[in-house]
């Protein structure tokens, strides 16, 4: 048994963050004790199921203020600092820039290995020249840099020549937990239409507009056909207004977030990712583990990792934009047969990157066993 803290922002939503519950849940399940603390300075709410033997700690409840000045930065280190003497781990885990770079400085000097983990492609995202540079200093100080892809081990090697890097990708649970809200599917779209699927924060980067666009072109040529987008953000007034001034309106739905995303999976025909970029996209892969083809922009990490292209879906060179996504669209909703065919090699991800072989990597990076081969 191992005593293992695992730090992240928050729980409140987002990728890395279901990857952090769904690793917190294995390890405890397999006996070890394990400590999740969330560091941003408020407190939050956990969207994500944890087992009851997982410690939520929050470190806002340390700190006890939720000031972003320097001096609460400082606090913030303090207390995280005195969190590891607490709580003696055997080994630290820590997911995002910012957050791993608050752990290598916290547990200095304390000899406690520390395993850090970037959940995007980190040259898609500027984190502006301090947090850079600090995080230059910090990796290869580090135990392990564990990495999503292996263009972003690229990255790791030109950034931090003496980093450890390892690369894992996320682990795909099926089936699906349930959680609140829960939104059926049949109240949004009615049993004999066709649903094209989307998921994520409606947020820049996820391009949703271009998505609404592309499908734009399709609704005359496929009138049987809706677009559904699930996720919340701060792009959806945008996303109304194009689809409203498009004419879409009855067409393109946007419910929100849902926790119940396997009824939606398990509803849809087709699923599209538009992202700009991505780490490993846990949506993309979910979504094919319930049999359903996939259409994504091949963005330089992450649907490329995942998406056979030709054989269980199709990758779409960005530069075509929104007109390339229509075609790859169009060639699935117009072709039942190759739908299906897709829909049969999709669910081979299920094995791929099953939680079983996916914590097995982990595992080893953090020493809970000796032998693997990563």
């Amino acid at each position: 048994m191992k005593r293992i803290l695992f730090l992240v922002s928050s729980m409140q939503g987002g990728g890395a963050e279901r990857v952090a519950a769904l690793l917190s849940n294995y390890w405890v399940q397999q006996g070890h004790q394990l400590t999740l603390m969330p560091t941003f300075s408020g407190r939050g709410e956990c969207l994500y199921p944890l087992d009851k033997r997982v410690r939520l700690d929050y470190l806002a409840d340390r700190v006890r203020s939720r000031s972003r000045s320097p001096l609460n930065k400082l606090r913030r280190l303090t207390a995280l600092r005195g969190a590891v003497r607490e709580l003696s781990p055997d080994v630290i885990v820590s997911f995002l820039p910012h957050v791993n770079v608050a752990a290598v400085i916290a547990t200095l000097g304390l000899g406690v290995p520390v395993v850090i983990s970037e959940r995007t492609y980190p040259p898609a995202m500027s984190l502006g020249v301090a947090l850079n540079w600090l995080r230059r200093w910090a990796y290869p100080r580090a135990s392990a840099v564990v990495v999503q892809t292996g263009r972003a081990r690229e990255w790791l090697t030109r950034c931090c020549p003496k980093a450890r890097g390892h690369v894992i990708a996320n682990p795909i649970v099926y089936p699906l937990p349930r959680d609140k809200p829960e939104v059926n599917p049949s109240a949004v779209v009615g049993l004999e239409r066709r649903v094209v699927l989307a998921v994520g924060r409606l947020s820049e980067e996820k391009q949703f507009d271009r998505l609404v666009r592309a499908f734009e072109a399709l609704v005359r040529r496929y009138p049987e056909w809706d677009l559904v987008v699930l996720g919340e953000g701060p792009e959806r007034q945008r996303l109304e207004r194009e689809r409203d001034r498009l004419g879409l309106t009855g067409r393109v739905y946007l419910p929100g977030r849902v926790g119940n995303l396997s009824d939606w999976y398990q509803r849809a025909d087709l699923y599209v990712m538009s992202s700009r970029f991505e780490g490993f996209p846990n949506t993309l892969a979910e979504a094919m583990a319930y049999g359903l083809p996939a259409v994504s922009f091949d963005c330089d990490t992450g649907p490329r990792d995942i998406i056979r292209d030709g054989v269980d879906g199709y990758l779409v060179p960005r530069e075509t934009g929104a007109s390339g996504l229509a075609g790859a669209m169009e060639a699935l909703m117009r072709d039942e047969s190759q739908r299906k065919q897709m829909a049969e090699e999709a669910v081979v991800v299920r094995d791929r990157f099953s939680m079983e072989r996916i914590a097995a990597k982990w595992d080893v990076v953090l020493g809970l066993t000796e032998d693997n081969d990563i």
